[in-house]
């Protein structure tokens, strides 16, 4: 089984090549390639990788290239995890909205709108070459935005599947709370792509006994502190918001805060040339420390759990992914992306039913799916007045004038991104 991930350069990449390595009996790799214009990048992750490969006796071949229509050639499946613009883009995500009094962060808001606009046509070209090379490849897209991102390409016809690390965190999370494996845990989670909640915690499987409300009564605080919110509100609300719902919970206060000290993509950045300079160490044959700290945490074990499935090796029958919601949430379109629990088969994700929702989150998530629909048709068909329409939906944005100046601040910062403009 030959497997490709594209943006395989990234300082992420060990924490995937130690999943591939540990899980070899549930996805038997033979070869794995490493696709990446970054060619210095891709030397130091590509040697460290075959280092842990090596480690672990594992007896798949890694190879590295920059030659993307090369690497992506008899690929069973392709792991998208780019970064169009890389960290100084990010950089610029979360400082300039700012300027508006409005949150800047990579995924959401007029930066995640940022964002989608550079990822999307790269993305899409990219899922072409795919399938050019082989078209029964599956995609797996672990790119941000991840709703958006896998909208763009289920509705180009590509057989793609979205995967984000929320819901496997919350489940290790749980487990460890719980005292009990992690297979035990079961989420009804529900939503968006980053913009979700727990529901239940259920023991055993979907149809478990739900153990949500002893966890927040033994738990609860611990559950808050991670959050960065109040006891109280999870009290109140019942169940567990994903920590992006602090962006909207907490917009004023998150302003604040992000406006008095250095941004994530500069902590990130630092990080990424300290694990660089680790990768470099001929001795170094395991995934560092240092990488935890980096995020994406168990975004391994939600790949080679994913990719099983798909390809018809095992892999989990439940779990958690974005896709087509068909009737899942009748308030949205069938062709509206969403994340919750699916049964995965080399089919393809099939949603579980979900029960009626209180309007609370359904009313969010009918919001933010206005937007998301508009962002696309920003991505695809570009214009200014386009751009504006989507951030005026954004209920983090959704004033005029705060659309006006971040519309200004997104295209002079990513002209070079982007052909229209």
């Amino acid at each position: 089984m030959k497997l490709a991930v594209v943006g395989g350069g990234s300082t992420y990449t060990p924490e995937l090549v130690d999943g591939f390595a540990r899980l070899r009996d549930t996805l038997a790799i033979s070869e794995l390639v490493l696709v990446d214009p970054a060619a210095d990048r891709l030397e130091l992750v590509g040697g460290l990788a075959r280092r842990i490969f090596a480690r672990q006796d594992h007896p798949g071949k890694i190879t590295t290239t920059s030659d993307l229509d090369a690497g992506v050639q008899g690929a069973d499946a392709v792991l998208l995890q780019l970064r169009v613009g890389g960290q100084a883009a990010r950089e610029q995500d979360e400082t300039w909205p700012l300027e508006c009094g409005c949150v800047g962060q990579e995924t959401t808001g007029a930066g995640g709108l940022a964002k989608a606009l550079r990822t999307v046509p790269v993305v899409l070209d990219i899922a072409e070459r795919v399938r050019r090379a082989n078209p029964d490849a599956w995609i797996i897209d672990f790119t941000n935005p991840v709703g958006i991102v896998t909208r763009a390409l289920l509705q180009a016809g590509h057989k793609a599947v979205g995967l984000c690390n929320v819901a496997i965190g919350f489940q290790r999370k749980f487990a460890a709370l719980l005292d009990v494996a992690p297979g035990e845990v079961h989420l009804d989670h529900v939503g968006l792509n980053h913009l979700t909640w727990e529901l239940g915690v259920r023991l055993g499987g979907p149809g478990g006994e739900n153990v949500l409300p002893r966890l927040l009564a033994e738990h609860g605080d611990a559950v808050a502190d991670d959050l960065r919110l109040p006891r109280t509100l999870l009290d109140r609300l019942g169940v567990v918001p994903s920590y992006y719902l602090r962006y909207f919970y907490a917009h004023d206060a998150v302003v604040r805060e992000l406006a008095t000290k250095p941004s994530r993509a500069a902590e990130v950045a630092a990080m990424e040339r300290q694990l660089l300079d680790m990768y470099a160490d001929p001795a170094l044959d395991e995934k560092p420390e240092l990488l935890a700290k980096r995020g994406g945490a168990f975004y391994s074990e939600a790949a080679v759990d994913l990719a099983a499935s798909l390809l018809g090796n095992g892999g989990s029958p439940v779990q958690v992914v974005n896709t087509y919601n068909n009737g899942t949430l009748p308030f949205l379109a069938d062709d509206a992306v969403i994340e919750v629990q699916a049964r995965v088969d080399k089919d393809g994700p099939v949603p579980l039913a979900v029960p009626g929702l209180d309007p609370l989150y359904a009313g969010l998530i009918a919001n933010v799916t206005a937007y998301e629909d508009l962002a696309l048709e920003a991505a695809l068909r570009g214009g200014r007045d386009r751009v504006f329409r989507a951030l005026l939906a954004h209920p983090l944005v959704g004033q005029y004038d705060y659309a006006e100046g971040l519309t200004d601040r997104l295209l002079a910062h990513n002209r070079e991104h982007l052909s229209w403009v």
